[in-house]
């Protein structure tokens, strides 16, 4: 199993920017791919992006493409989506997310970072 604990969120204008930050640790060979996920009020959880564990393929949501980037440092277990150009609509609960190559879907989450934008 793995546990993974997301940081940096908060309060921004519109137009701003946040780097989020997912440490993991425990049984992090079932992180082939690691994904960010988001929540806002009254809505469905929603995919971000998704990256696999040789950086070689990364996967963006059709909002967020071109203004986020997802990333990962193995030797540190820790994932990052750094994000730009933040509106209004990015503003949601954010969750990391892990799963080994071998399974349909992601099952280890984190608790979450809150991320609020302002208009």
């Amino acid at each position: 199993q793995v546990q993974l604990v997301e940081s940096g969120g908060g309060l921004v204008q519109a137009g701003g920017s946040l780097r989020l930050s997912c440490a993991a640790s425990g049984r992090t060979s079932s992180m082939d791919y690691i994904a960010w996920f988001r929540q806002a009020p009254g809505k469905e959880r929603e995919f971000v992006a998704e990256v696999g564990r040789t950086r070689a393929y990364t996967s963006y949501a059709d909002s967020v493409k071109g203004r986020f980037t997802i990333s990962r440092d193995n030797a540190k277990n820790a994932v990052y989506l750094q994000m730009t150009s933040l509106k209004p609509e990015d503003t949601a609960v954010y969750y990391c997310a892990a799963r080994p190559g071998t399974a349909p879907r992601f099952g280890n989450w984190g608790q979450g970072t809150q991320v609020t934008v302002s208009s």
